[in-house]
């Protein structure tokens, strides 16, 4: 995926990372459950608790979100430099890492950190450091040895 750099501005970052921050805040001030996507997604699907309102409520947000802002924002062009097969498999490796990390990026990033997790911190370098290794290794040494870099 690349990113259109030139319009790109810090301050609409700014506003979107307080946005979540704030979202998480409030999800735990009132309804006491951390603002993990995965552990949400996973509760919704396999409905076990009376509490899939919220499940569904979160969901369509996170769906309907960009849809609303493209009536007062113009969206950057999104082009993915994949196929659909890499697209699937990264999925569901993501998938997989969410159910052996006990979390996602969002549940642990955002909202275990801000509790000072050790686990947490545990899994958001080891996820991280995952990602920065599998793009160094994709971008200097397999692009290389195809000769596609």
């Amino acid at each position: 995926m690349t990113i259109a750099w030139q319009v790109f501005t810090p301050w609409t970052a700014l506003a979107g990372g307080a946005l979540i921050g704030l979202a998480a805040a409030l999800l735990m001030s009132f309804n006491g459950r951390i603002a993990g996507i995965s552990g949400i997604l996973a509760g919704l699907l396999q409905p076990v608790r009376r509490d899939w309102q919220w499940r569904a409520a979160f969901v369509a947000g996170l769906l309907l979100a960009p849809l609303l802002l493209r009536w007062f924002a113009r969206l950057p062009a999104v082009t993915v430099d994949a196929d659909w097969l890499t697209l699937v498999v990264a999925g569901l490796l993501v998938g997989v890492g969410t159910r052996y990390g006990s979390g996602c990026t969002s549940g642990h990033g955002v909202c275990g950190l801000s509790r000072f997790s050790v686990r947490s911190l545990v899994a958001t370098a080891t996820f991280m450091g995952s990602g920065f290794l599998v793009v160094y290794l994709v971008r200097h040494l397999v692009l290389r040895m195809t000769g596609a870099a």
